[in-house]
């Protein structure tokens, strides 16, 4: 039997995942690969792999999909790893710069900045801009640094009422319900202990690995998450 092909995401929010694919019997039946989240995006809608952690935004595009797992890359109010940092108030930023390396949050950040700061903004992919959207571990240590950080999932919950799913693993086909099944206990391995995987990780100032891990991240795709996706991919297909 072939093995199955995963890709996963290379930012610390998915390192409890990857611990617990790791040290399981998984590791013999699949082909993993580690990608920013767009780069996971494509791989699973072209088919280049059969599943992968896809940020939601991307499920747009998908004609068929499959949620596979009880867990995904969420948090119930701030994540501090998904921000727009601004050099004036949002209220008064006139363009915002997207993050090449997203889908997910690049949508999240126009959809607040229509339905909740209700403000009309020229959106660019590059070049200089007030504003500018920026995710992962690149944003570590660095809302201290500058004039406003506007953290996405603080905003989508004072909005919504809603925790927020950023990714959430997804097979482009029907996968064995014995392989889902092994890959689901494997995920929640791995998310029992979030906390292992801190050792010889880079420091940044004013950044703890410890409360983003088990506090800012919450890693359960509930039944208030499932609706915060149907909430979201409305929303973002009417920007």
């Amino acid at each position: 039997m072939s093995k199955i092909a995963v890709s996963a995401v290379s930012y610390t929010n998915t390192l409890p995942f990857l611990q617990g694919i790791r040290r399981s019997d998984l590791m013999q039946h699949i082909d993993l690969s580690v990608d920013y989240p767009s780069e996971c995006a494509r791989k699973v809608i072209d088919n280049e792999v059969d599943m992968g952690i896809i940020p939601i935004a991307a499920l747009t595009k998908l004609p068929e999909y499959y949620i596979i797992s009880d867990y995904c890359i969420g948090s119930d109010g701030a994540v501090d790893s998904v921000f727009i940092f601004a050099e004036k108030p949002v209220t008064d930023i006139q363009s915002l710069r997207l993050d090449v390396q997203s889908r997910t949050s690049n949508g999240l950040a126009q959809i607040l900045l229509k339905h909740y700061w209700h403000r009309d903004v020229r959106i660019v992919t590059e070049g200089d801009a007030d504003a500018y959207v920026l995710i992962g571990d690149r944003t570590f240590g660095k809302k201290d640094t500058v004039p406003y950080a506007y953290d996405l999932g603080h905003y989508w919950k004072k909005m919504t009422g809603l925790p927020f799913a950023y990714a959430v693993w997804v097979a482009n086909k029907k996968l064995p319900e014995t392989f889902t099944d092994a890959f689901n206990k494997a995920l929640a391995d791995g998310v029992s202990r979030p906390e292992d995987v801190i050792a010889g990780l880079p420091v940044y100032p004013n950044f703890d690995y410890e409360k983003y891990l088990t506090e800012n991240l919450d890693f359960r795709l509930t039944a208030e998450k499932r609706e915060a996706i149907d909430k979201y991919l409305t929303l973002y297909k009417g920007l």
